[in-house]
């Protein structure tokens, strides 16, 4: 019997990074294989800066298309740099290209008899000085949602347990998510390093968590994969 498949398209909260060994950011897709059951295959084709539009249009999404088999699962989780308007070549509107890139992936994911599963977007690590974690995602996840229902999509609501998991660390124990160094405290960001927006391993380690406990809930035919 052919090995099942979980293919993760989206970005760089996804991705895997190079030199895992040294370097501290992770993405969640990167940790995921921690928690799928022996002989599933996480073929992580997420990558840093790709929106829905550049995902299609650098031809990522036909790859994926042409190995695309009856039984696999496909992980669509864009969000962050659809909102870059200043990049034309990522932008999205939310309720039109966005929308039609999401049902896209649905419908052409169906049509090789394998199941999607549609994720909003992780939280970044935006409190307020009042100490009040601020969404920064606008309309991309409403619209998610709204596919999801439409079209009868399992949805892992990944910003609602991402803002939850935020706000149980708290405003200083949420850094540990996140990338948070001061200059010589890590090799890797000799500099130091302030990034509320990608994840550290153990950052990536709870949203895959997050992650696998609702699949469980929300895609019943993904049970026997995860552990």
């Amino acid at each position: 019997m052919a090995q099942t498949t979980i293919y993760m398209i989206g970005d760089s909260t996804m991705a895997n990074k190079k030199n895992p060994e040294t370097n501290p950011e992770h993405g969640w897709g990167q940790v995921l294989p921690n928690y799928v059951a022996d002989g599933v295959l996480v073929d992580n084709r997420a990558v840093n800066g790709r929106s829905s539009r550049s995902f299609i249009g650098e031809g990522r999404w036909d790859s994926v298309l042409e190995t695309l088999k009856a039984g696999d699962f496909v992980f669509i989780q864009f969000g962050h740099n659809d909102q870059k308007f200043k990049s034309p070549d990522r932008y999205t509107n939310p309720h039109t290209t966005y929308r039609h890139n999401l049902i896209k992936f649905v419908e052409e994911t169906r049509s090789k008899g394998a199941t999607p599963i549609l994720f909003s977007s992780i939280v970044r690590r935006n409190f307020n000085e009042h100490g009040t974690l601020i969404d920064t995602h606008g309309e991309y996840p409403l619209e998610t949602r709204l596919v999801a229902l439409e079209y009868n999509v399992p949805f892992v609501d990944l910003q609602y347990f991402t803002e939850h998991l935020e706000e149980t660390y708290g405003v200083e124990g949420s850094k540990k998510l996140h990338l948070h160094f001061e200059p010589g405290e890590n090799p890797f960001y000799k500099d130091g390093k302030h990034d509320d927006t990608h994840l550290s391993n153990l950052g990536a380690n709870e949203v895959a968590k997050l992650a696998v406990a609702e699949l469980k809930k929300k895609a019943p035919s993904m049970v026997k994969y995860l552990k």
